[in-house]
């Protein structure tokens, strides 16, 4: 027989009625852990001092009848099985009771019913309990980060907003403090996400004891928190800032074998009756939070509205969101520009094209790479946007969108791949799945990066380049001479074209300096075995030169400005 400890509360005048349901209940295999009450102040004591499972009560005592103890209990707020046991009651009575909390009633000659009646009420207690605890943890959830049990943004920025609706209409001054961490990504890279996780969990348990009761503390996402200090001047918030950055800055995680000393850069805004909303305070300390991981670790930046290196930044931040939501989207659009071969006998005719990215906004107007590209190589989204080129420009030739069943050399495709994707030791595996997944020849191909970037890189550029080339890719470097390298280099690059850089060809018919940066560059190309090609050709006058200097290619407006090839995603076509 099952045996289970049962605490209960007999609200009970006699002390025979009480063992006899005290030896029923053993009979049943519970193990009473009881107390017996007869009055109200010794039931309101016995209520608050422990926990019980069951309350049992005669309904008639002399001065205190089971009315005056559903009173006491419904005031204790407790949802604990109540349950009238009666010599005599009468179905008013009965029904009273029930409306009063009773969960159920009994008479004394009918005490057969008592062990079902208890297992009933103790099984529906215990699913009141577990759908009451069920969405007390939904709520918790609502509003509180799962990892490391502060408040989620969105509950963040609920309470800031509040903050600066009460700085608006008041003499009130907050504190709001972007805090991002230094060093986190070396913890994820060398443990894995569990060793980061535990991170968060240890910085955040520390972060608020060190913080006064009426902040407010919340993980933003990521390595990323947010800290609202209410009715805080800036000098008592920065130290305050100061202190937490001493003690992350203090703190050595140890995981397994391994030790890290990680620290933490903050962005601080103040919060007045100038601020004009909760997402222009947040951002604000979100740029100033950028600005200071560039003066270096572990350091602090201070908005303020005339700094216009911040205005400058905060400009560009402005483009993380627009910028990703234009990739999930599709709302980018590829262009292509022709390149021609110019050989010294017979009319230039097209030989490949340049892929080249544009955006479309929310309104369809398109905007030009210059404007968006440097905000996405400052915030590193630039690899991100490689793989989206080089995914819907694949998908585009194998689902016809475009053609690209042409034979010989006006099949070759240049793709533009940035200095942060040649660091990404996955793009390889990416643009190698991709070429089977669409059935893409890989002779059809070019990539092309920039001569700075390749220099800035080159311990990766050469295994990358090495790698492609063996699969059947070519490769182009873009904006050669502008980086002033040594031709040194260049030898050592598995490359197959050199792209001279417009800026010593378009002037290269008047201006016998240009002329000669490029015959030299034509020259060691050639003597490499490379082949050139010009760039920024605008006139007749440039093109004769490069003929005479024998340069293979030409690009520029002379041949043909840039043209849409795959449009965005249910945008109508835009001009260039």
């Amino acid at each position: 027989m099952r045996t289970t400890v049962l605490r209960v509360l007999l609200v009970e005048d006699d002390d025979d009625d009480a063992q006899l349901l005290l030896r029923l209940l053993r009979k049943e295999g519970y193990v009473p852990d009881y107390q017996r009450v007869d009055n109200s102040t010794d039931m309101a004591a016995a209520l608050a001092d422990a926990a019980w499972d069951l309350i049992i009560a005669d309904y008639a005592m002399p001065g205190f009848n089971a009315h005056d103890a559903l009173g006491i209990y419904k005031k204790a707020g407790l949802d604990v099985p109540f349950i009238i046991v009666s010599g005599y009651i009468d179905d008013v009575s009965a029904v009273a009771a029930m409306k009063a909390g009773a969960h159920d009633y009994l008479l004394k000659d009918n005490l057969a019913r008592l062990a079902p009646v208890i297992a009933r009420e103790l099984d529906e207690a215990h699913v009141r309990t577990a759908r009451r605890k069920a969405e007390e943890e939904l709520r918790f959830h609502a509003y509180h980060d799962p990892l490391t049990g502060l408040l989620n943004r969105r509950e963040f920025e609920r309470a800031l907003d509040h903050a600066v609706h009460i700085a608006q209409h008041g003499p009130a001054l907050h504190l709001l403090c972007y805090l991002d961490l230094d060093q986190f990504k070396l913890v994820n890279d060398s443990c894995g996400h569990m060793a980061g996780d535990e991170l968060l969990r240890r910085l955040a348990a520390m972060l608020g004891l060190h913080i006064r009761a009426s902040d407010t503390l919340a993980r933003l996402g990521g390595d990323e928190f947010g800290l609202l200090l209410s009715n805080c001047p800036i000098d008592e918030g920065l130290k305050i800032v100061g202190k937490l950055q001493e003690l992350i800055a203090d703190f050595r995680f140890q995981w397994h074998d391994a030790s890290f000393q990680v620290g933490c850069s903050v962005g601080v805004t103040q919060i007045s009756a100038d601020t004009i909303s909760a997402s222009e305070a947040l951002s604000a300390a979100d740029v100033a939070c950028y600005a200071a991981k560039e003066l270096g670790r572990n350091r602090l930046h201070v908005y303020h509205t005339d700094d216009q290196e911040l205005a400058r930044r905060r400009k560009e931040m402005q483009w993380i969101a627009r910028i990703s939501q234009a990739l999930e989207e599709n709302r980018m659009t590829l262009y292509r520009q022709p390149i021609y071969r110019i050989d010294r006998d017979g009319a230039p005719k097209v030989a490949c094209h340049e892929i080249l990215l544009r955006m479309v906004d929310e309104n369809e107007a398109l905007i030009p790479p210059n404007v968006f590209i440097p905000a996405a190589e400052r915030f590193k989204l630039m690899a991100a946007i490689d793989r989206w080129v080089v995914q819907r420009l694949f998908s585009a030739i194998e689902k016809k969108i475009v053609s690209f069943d042409q034979d010989g050399d006006e099949a070759i495709l240049f793709i533009n791949v940035s200095g942060a994707t040649v660091n990404d030791a996955s793009f390889f595996d990416f643009v190698q799945a991709k070429l089977i997944e669409f059935a893409i020849p890989p002779e059809r191909i070019c990539i092309e990066i920039t001569e700075s970037a390749v220099i800035a890189n080159i311990a990766e550029t050469i295994p990358l380049f090495t790698r492609l080339r063996a699969l059947g890719c070519r490769f182009a470097l873009d904006d050669f001479g502008s980086g002033l390298s040594s031709f040194g280099y260049l030898k050592h690059l598995p490359v197959d074209y050199v792209k001279i850089d417009g800026s010593f060809v378009r002037d290269i018919a008047r201006d016998p300096i240009d002329l000669a940066m490029v015959e030299a560059i034509n020259k060691i190309s050639h003597a490499m075995g490379l082949q050139t090609i010009a760039e920024f050709v605008e006139s007749e006058d440039v093109l004769a030169e490069l003929r005479k200097l024998g340069v293979e290619y030409a690009q520029g407006y002379l041949f043909g400005r840039p043209e849409q090839w795959v449009p965005a995603d249910g945008v109508a076509h835009v001009k260039a």
